[in-house]
């Protein structure tokens, strides 16, 4: 197959399988062991974390940190999209070329919002330079064998949203994905994602593009709801992933798979990253036990300098006894008698955004509520991508639920010699 003769946006969907379910492409935070765990738990692609392109080409070292011989396998790792930040558009090339061969396309960061992008000019910081990013697309789409997609973040005006999205598509792009936050959403700053911003964008490019949303995935049945109410091909998670890969499973209503328990994902997890090549998973490797672990670590906090202090060399024996440790762990607290009074899923009312919260054991993995100002994000106002008014964002939980299904091990087993 000839450049000319590739296959178009749509063609290249529906050969890899028309997938609903997309693992974000996240900084050293979606290799190779991550891709492999989502797919077990629903997702249909995934992307590679961000490389960086001028890096990618010219040192070997940095390439073989990022990307190893089982990276892009066809059986273990597909389909795959490899995502690049760059500046310059030769040096793109290079970088996208070493890699064509294995994976289905490759994607231009133009999302990214964090410091480190606004100095080194790239991610959600070349939204300023559409000349240069269009450069960056179309030499991609001019001279690869495989297409060029891209993820953009939106304008707080839609119009320019759709000029921008216009652009990017104009360029070459066969897919795109919408984050529905502004560059300035991050961090504690992070608010919601403007889903009617993302239909307006979806209604008004071509009906035939693929276009995959981005943004307010708290829980399996935020996919749904997204994919009604932005009319999109695909939903893609980022942050909801990372600390719940359950949050990808739609096949049924199994909670063990929606909200697996700790120590069973952990375990898995583990597993996976001892069987991969390379060093890319096992540098991520503390990051994912840290997230994994993020509400379970709230409450048997003595793991956590004991992970802290473990450096991700160190002997998998060592990584091992952590493992175990939970294993342990979360045994106990299914050996209580009221274990089924208490491992339990409280679904709250629905809130104005749309969705409602949901109360999850500390011992399952459930998402992740930065603390603003002391307070838990879903417990204050949020600010809505390109809208003025704030929505109230509480959870309709009652207090004593909550607590009756995040209190300590050594709590529930006082509880239950004073209630015998």
């Amino acid at each position: 197959m000839t450049v000319t003769e590739k296959l178009n946006g749509r063609e290249v969907y529906d050969a890899i399988g028309q997938p609903k379910t997309i693992v974000a492409p996240m900084v050293d935070q979606s290799e190779l062991a991550w891709r492999v765990l989502s797919r077990r738990y629903g997702a249909d692609l995934c992307y590679t974390p961000m490389f960086h392109a001028r890096l990618f080409a010219n040192e070997e070292k940095y390439r073989n940190s990022m990307w190893s011989s089982m990276d892009g396998d066809k059986e273990k790792d597909r389909p795959l999209v490899v995502q690049f930040c760059a500046n310059d558009p030769e040096m793109l090339l290079k970088a996208a070329k070493l890699v064509e061969d294995r994976c289905d396309a490759i994607d231009l960061n133009l999302g990214c919002p964090q410091g480190i992008a606004k100095k080194g000019k790239y991610g959600a910081f070349l939204m300023e330079d559409w000349d240069l990013i269009y450069k960056l697309i179309n030499i991609l789409h001019e001279n690869l064998k495989i297409p060029v997609t891209a993820k953009i973040r939106i304008y707080e005006d839609k119009e320019k949203s759709l000029e921008y999205a216009k652009m990017v598509l104009k360029a070459g792009a066969q897919f795109l994905t919408v984050h529905g936050r502004t560059r300035d959403m991050k961090g504690q700053a992070t608010g919601l994602a403007n889903w009617k911003v993302i239909k307006y964008l979806r209604d008004e490019l071509p009906k035939d593009q693929v276009f995959f949303a981005n943004g307010n995935i708290l829980y399996p049945e935020d996919l749904e709801r997204c994919t009604a109410e932005t009319t999109c091909d695909a939903v893609m998670s980022a942050e909801g992933n990372l600390y719940n890969p359950g949050v990808f499973w739609t096949k049924d209503n199994d909670k063990d798979k929606q909200f697996a328990r700790v120590d069973k994902m952990l375990r898995e997890y583990f597993e996976i990253v001892k069987s991969c090549d390379g060093v890319a998973s096992r540098h991520a490797m503390k990051a994912h036990f840290f997230k994994l672990l993020h509400a379970f670590l709230n409450v048997h906090k003595e793991l956590r300098p004991v992970i802290g202090k473990t450096s991700v060399n160190s002997d998998f024996s060592e990584w091992e006894k952590i493992v175990v440790e939970v294993e342990g762990i979360v045994e106990k607290i299914y050996q209580q008698d009221n274990i089924e009074e208490i491992d339990v899923i409280e679904v709250g009312g629905v809130e104005k955004w749309g969705g409602s919260y949901k109360t999850v054991p500390y011992w399952r993995c459930q998402p992740y509520f930065r603390t603003v100002d002391g307070e838990k994000q879903n417990t204050r106002s949020l600010k809505v991508a390109g809208e003025s008014e704030l929505i109230e964002a509480s959870s309709s939980v009652s207090t004593s639920e909550k607590h009756k299904i995040s209190e300590p091990l050594e709590e529930i087993e006082t509880n239950k010699r004073v209630k015998a």
